[in-house]
């Protein structure tokens, strides 16, 4: 037997299949991508959460406009550390706010003036991205005919996305509806002002804590021209040129393989799964990259200057670090992109979890995790909280959800959703990694906690 059921979801046991323990001899993957048991807290986002706060909402230059109460608007740049260089980004959050009486008459009449409105108010935005939330699906306002009206007012690209939050089991289909609305609506309407050989988009790269500011450099080195970042500070001009790279390669394989897929499917440009996190990893994507543009040489010698500016630091926190064991809760790609830089650094994963992972994220856990390893997909608070004390790791990777649990149980925390001191992708962000877990546990104030009150 490979699945497991913790005490705490004795009266839940539906829980057991999405909770396994690793045996290479009886493999088993985590039942996943399924709706959630009634009654189970799950930590899961919403599909609107998946399309504007993951995918869309990292354009920079476009007014996101969430069409709905205003409680959905809480979805920001202020929850997901998107980084970017313009104000209309970081600084101001659109929406309709609708209210009972738009759920009784109807809330189009409501969506066309914010539209007018924003665009007069912010008249350097670029276009206007309008997310539907849940309540929009169950009036049913008629958001297409709305925009194409709005567009034909203010001149500029206005991009209706179906996202209410009902409409997947988990964000992860806000995702694909994402990708579908910016491929249909966007890419290929424009074309690039010049093109080389050498053209690339990077997908599935958000620029959190301004990962895309590390990453892109390191390829720009190469001799390559970075046409898109898909949609880390990107520009909405970014996107419609994106038809028109040699290459693509993916970073978040969950969220935006998708986009690469179609792109590749009616433009015929290839793409490349790559992982950014860890000294091997960001080596393998560049060599890959590099091997794909006749640039071997090129990509040699920017992973030689690298190595040499960083892997001493490195070597510095694995002696620091070396025998440690976590437990990674991501959303899913993070979970088995973070277990080999663990190894880099001595560190043995003991436990993943990730919120929405697929069948084909749960196989490469597998094809990296240890005998005895333990897989949950899906978890509660509860699960996570049993675990952590059943376990006992040195540290815990998750978001800000879990942070405080975490705390209040004596363990070390890292934010492996927006970072605290980022970014952490390429050879200079793993060295932050490496540092905040250093910091992290082995700081001193572990020291005086579960001391008894009078020894304080």
């Amino acid at each position: 037997m490979t699945t497991i059921l913790p005490e705490c979801d004795i009266p839940i046991p539906q829980r057991q299949p999405h909770i396994i323990c690793h045996d290479p001899d009886n493999m088993v993957l985590p039942i996943c991508n399924v709706q959630t048991v009634p009654g189970d807290m799950t930590e899961r986002g919403c599909t609107f959460a998946g399309c504007r706060g993951v995918v869309g909402g990292p354009v920079k230059d476009a007014i996101q406009l969430v069409h709905g109460p205003i409680g959905c608007a809480y979805y920001t740049w202020g929850t997901r550390r998107n980084l970017s260089d313009t104000k209309l980004h970081r600084k101001y959050c659109f929406s309709t706010d609708l209210t009972e009486e738009s759920v009784i008459y109807g809330g189009g009449k409501k969506l066309l003036n914010s539209i007018i409105e924003s665009h007069e108010l912010f008249p350097e935005g670029k276009a206007v991205f309008v997310y539907s939330t849940c309540v929009v699906g169950l009036i049913g306002d008629d958001t297409d005919s709305i925009c194409k009206q709005a567009q034909e007012k203010i001149g500029i690209p206005v991009i209706p996305f179906h996202c209410e939050g009902f409409r997947g089991v988990s964000q992860s289909l806000g995702h694909h509806i994402a990708n579908r609305t910016l491929f249909e609506k966007v890419v290929g309407t424009e074309e690039p002002h010049e093109t080389t050989p050498y053209d690339m988009c990077i997908v599935g790269e958000f620029n959190i804590d301004g990962d895309a500011w590390i990453i892109k450099p390191l390829f720009e080195r190469m001799g390559v021209k970075v046409l898109s970042v898909f949609t880390g500070n990107a520009s909405y001009s970014d996107i419609p040129p994106m038809h028109r790279a040699k290459l693509n390669i993916v970073q978040c394989q969950r969220s935006s393989t998708y986009i690469a897929k179609m792109i590749h499917d009616r433009y015929g440009i290839p793409y490349l799964n790559v992982s950014l996190f860890g000294m091997a990893q960001t080596a393998q994507a560049l060599r890959d990259v590099g091997k794909f543009f006749h640039l071997e040489e090129n990509a040699e010698k920017v992973i030689a200057q690298e190595l040499a500016l960083y892997q001493s630091r490195i070597n510095h926190y694995r002696k620091k670090l070396e025998g440690k064991k976590c437990f990674i809760y991501q959303g899913a790609p993070r979970a088995w992109h973070w277990m080999g830089p663990m190894r880099e650094l001595g560190i043995e994963t003991i436990l993943t979890a990730t919120t929405f992972g697929h069948k084909d994220d749960y196989e490469k856990i597998m094809e990296k995790a240890k005998p005895g390893h333990i897989c949950i997909d899906n978890p509660n608070a509860l699960e996570i909280e049993e675990y952590l004390l059943k376990l006992k790791p040195d540290f815990f990777i998750g978001g800000l959800k879990e942070k405080y649990l975490t705390y209040k149980l004596g363990i070390p925390f890292i934010n492996g959703h927006s970072y605290e001191e980022g970014p952490y992708a390429g050879f200079k962000g793993f060295v932050n990694f490496a540092k905040d877990i250093d910091v992290a546990v082995n700081s001193p104030v572990w020291k005086f906690i579960n001391q008894p009150l009078e020894m304080n």
